[in-house]
């Protein structure tokens, strides 16, 4: 097992044990196949083939003429059903289960390899190995309700040793300045700047598939008149989270599906220009991935080649890693392409010496890991308790203290402090921990009573600040020494002897302001006296300084409070009953009732319900007309593609011009070309209309359900209320008494009726009417009001409590949204 660290997580791999790569052929199918030169073993496993010997070269001549190659199948005449279940469908199942997967399509130019591995476009039975792949996937995926998998896409091309991300294209991905570079950590290997896109319906990852094949590059030749000109790496990313077991372990992996590009002799392609360079990096790039495979194959090599190219660099983890590796080598069948058949064949052969040690990919959730940590913290707690309660021991909490807990103990070292309390229990290391906290809390506590106590009695001046220290010496605030005129000189009553050096007119002004406060202070409730030290601070306040000022009575104030504290308003309100409808004496049929119920008391509840409904229907109707359009435009698109191609071909037959190494085309050739990247465009644009009005269908059905249940939950308290309780337990429970509708559930109500004595008559309701009581302990009604979200079209409606919870609290209120 190696373990690797990627930031908060810690990644096992299990190791497998070894395997070797397997490796199919596949035939293109043709008329003129060479039946004498090419042959198939009895298990269709072996290909042999022989070559006439060449009588131009003399009667002794050593040359080679026959060959047999061993593989795992040969596919000839083969349908794409059986391509794919022989191929790829093993691979893809283990992959869901931890494994990573690589499936590559190798051959000649021609030879059927993007055929194999997307298909064709035409008929959906001619779909290849990638759209088949993503449809298996999703499958599997419904198949595990147990598991929650996650799926992500990437589509990177290598085209002339440079790597182009075909999904940047949409919308939503930003471009980037810097080139995408291939990194290597103790993870594997991946791509810097390439775009991964999160799928969660098997529609968005083909809708991904169609954006980047409609990217690639392709060129015309002799062989092939749509040959891909880059290599191509469709990668499936999976991460399965098990939604039964709270384990904090989860698995990944990942699918490559690699097309390359195909090899071509140049005498034969007749290549020339642009395609002639791609043709030569094309050679170049399966000429060193011929040499990583060659240095793979070899037991005593140490070092392995994967370097030399972007192609080998990017599948590093796949040729010689911990994954499943298919091969899939297209060969022609004809004897004019023999000689491009054998090198094929011997590839494939080499390959086949590659070993592998496919491995289950495990990693685990950080969080998840620290949620099952508390869980067994928890169980421990519980065993020690009980290991406690057997030794005899007084009960020790564990837990984090609460606010009544913290509480006990700051009044039991207050208590302490005081001296009412001798000693306090100690019973756990916690609690000391608290006691101490309390202590430096109290201490605090003290030190801002102090300062704050010392700020009214006095006012802080700066010495250096010499123009309020002379304006306080004017005001005769304090003498020459520096302390306060009309201090407390210890005999008196605190009155001391403040001089009125100001006119009399000042004087009786002063005494007016003081007449005033003193009545203001009666009004509050205040009872100690203003001092005249407090006057001398009024009759100065125009000097704008900050006067001391007495203390009023702390103590007389203190129990001042405590006796408005213990006088309580009593409120009584008796709220009035409506007058109630006589009772039926046998309750109406339930579904009767119901439309009673919707025509009255429900009626809003059943108008919201009817109108989120019409809004669900139309946006239906809109997802379906706009699905139609997106299937008119792909037809479209393919019809443009077909006549783009017509008009290439037709260039490429009557000669191609350039002017500065730019290709001239014509007139209709240019409006195709515009018109193909117009409807691109609005097949994305219609496809995100689409994708906004499924998540609007599934709100809105989300609010149809909710009124739904609403509704019938509402209807079950009224049905309740005025025909299965009876009307003297009622009264019991009415809003002025103890007892509250909501804390007894129906049927105790009626057994209770029935022990009692109580509502004899509802005794003999028979036993078929399945009282069964609400799954709620209050009772809500629906007010009238409705309030609009801010910048949306949706509205909302309260519902408050009416009644009572089981403990006597109010019950949370709630609401419900819906679009007008």
């Amino acid at each position: 097992m190696k373990r690797h660290r990627n930031g908060n997580k810690q990644c096992f791999t299990k190791m497998g044990s070894k395997k070797k790569v397997h490796t199919f052929v596949r035939v293109k199918p043709t008329d003129d196949f060479a039946h004498e030169m090419i042959k198939y073993g009895n298990d269709s496993k072996s290909i042999d083939i022989h070559l006439k010997k060449d009588t131009r070269k003399g009667v002794v001549n050593n040359q080679q003429t026959d060959w047999s190659f061993k593989l795992d199948g040969v596919l000839h005449n083969a349908s794409q059903d059986l391509v794919y279940e022989t191929v790829a469908k093993d691979v893809v199942s283990q992959a869901l289960d931890g494994y990573n997967g690589t499936i590559m399509c190798y051959g000649q130019t021609g030879a059927g390899k993007t055929y194999t591995m997307t298909g064709a476009t035409e008929n959906y039975r001619h779909r290849g190995i990638l759209p088949r792949a993503l449809q298996q996937v999703f499958r599997m995926i419904e198949e595990r309700p147990t598991h929650a998998i996650t799926v992500r896409i990437s589509y990177l091309e290598i085209y002339n040793e440079s790597l182009f991300d075909l999904l940047a294209t949409l919308p939503y991905v930003g471009t980037s300045v810097t080139p995408m570079t291939i990194v290597e950590n103790t993870q594997g290997i991946f791509i810097k700047g390439l775009s991964v896109h999160l799928t969660s319906q098997e529609e968005d990852a083909f809708s991904l598939l169609f954006e980047g094949e409609t990217n690639r590059i392709i060129a015309a030749h002799t062989l092939n008149k749509n040959s891909s000109r880059s290599h191509c790496i469709f990668t499936i990313y999976l991460e399965a989270h098990s939604r039964t077991l709270s384990e904090e372990k989860y698995i990944t992996s990942k699918i490559n599906l690699v097309d390359l590009a195909g090899s071509e002799r140049l005498g034969k392609s007749g290549s020339e220009g642009l395609v002639l360079k791609e043709a030569t990096y094309i050679n170049k790039s399966l000429s060193f991935l011929e040499q990583a495979i060659i240095a793979l194959g070899d037991q005593k090599r140490d070092h392995i080649p994967f370097r030399q190219c972007k192609l080998t660099h990017a599948l590093k983890d796949s040729l010689g890693g911990n994954c499943n590796m298919v091969l899939v080598t297209n060969i022609y069948g004809e004897a004019a392409q023999l000689e491009e058949t054998l090198s094929s064949l011997r590839f494939a052969s080499r390959m086949k010496l590659v070993t592998t040690e496919p491995a289950v990919n495990e990693k685990y959730d950080a969080e998840r890991m620290v949620k099952n940590l508390e869980k067994e913290l928890a169980l421990l707690k519980q065993e020690l308790a009980v290991h406690n309660s057997l030794c005899s021991r007084p009960v020790v909490t564990y837990d984090p203290m609460d606010e009544v807990q913290i509480a006990e103990i700051n009044s039991q070292v207050r208590r302490y402090l005081e001296g009412t309390l001798e000693e306090i229990d100690i019973i756990s290391l916690r609690q000391i921990q608290e006691v101490f906290n309390q202590f430096r809390v109290i201490l605090s506590q003290q030190e801002q009573e102090v300062e704050s106590t010392l700020r009214r009695k006095y006012t802080l001046i700066d010495k250096n600040d010499f123009a309020t220290i002379s304006a306080i010496h004017k005001a005769g605030i304090v003498d020459a020494d520096g302390h306060l005129v009309g201090e407390s000189d210890g005999q008196s009553f605190a009155f001391g002897i403040i001089p009125f050096s100001t006119k009399p007119g000042k004087k009786a002004k002063a005494k007016k302001i003081f007449k005033e406060l003193s009545s203001s202070l009666k009004k509050e409730g205040g009872s100690s006296p203003l001092s005249l030290k407090d006057l001398d601070t009024v009759s100065t306040s125009k000097t704008q300084l900050v006067l001391p000022v007495k203390e009023v009575d702390v103590k007389d104030s203190a129990s001042r409070e405590r006796e408005t504290s213990n006088i309580e308003p009593q409120v009584s309100s008796s709220p009035k009953e409506e007058p109630r409808p006589p009772r039926p004496s046998t309750p109406p049929p339930r579904s009767l009732a119901f439309e009673d119920f919707k025509n009255e008391r429900g009626s809003e509840i059943n108008r919201i319900f009817k109108e989120n409904k019409a809004i669900l229907n139309e946006r239906k109707k809109r997802a379906s007309e706009t699905t139609q359009r997106i299937n008119a435009v792909k037809r479209e698109i393919d019809v443009t593609k077909e006549a783009l191609n017509f008009q290439k071909s037709l260039r490429e037959k009557q000669g191609e011009y350039e002017n500065k190494g730019l290709m001239i085309i014509d007139e209709e050739e240019f409006l195709l070309i515009l018109k193909l990247k117009d409807l691109k465009k609005q097949y994305r644009s219609k496809y995100q209309d689409l994708r906004d009005l499924r998540a609007e269908i599934q709100y809105c059905q989300r609010l149809v359900d909710q009124c739904r249940q609403r509704l019938l939950m509402e209807f079950d308290i009224w049905y309740n209320e005025s025909f299965v309780i009876p009307e003297d337990m009622q009264a019991v429970m009415s809003l002025g008494s103890s007892i509250r509708p909501g804390m007894v559930p129906v049927n105790r109500v009626v057994s209770l009726v029935s022990s009692t004595g109580v509502g004899t008559d509802q005794q003999q309701h028979p036993s078929s009417w399945n009282l069964v009581p609400p799954p709620w302990q209050c009772r809500w009604i629906l007010q009238p009001v409705v309030q609009a979200e801010p910048g949306t079209g949706y509205w909302q409606t309260s519902l408050w409590p009416l009644l009572t919870s089981r403990g006597g609290s109010s019950c949370p209120g709630g609401s419900s949204w819906g679009r007008r």
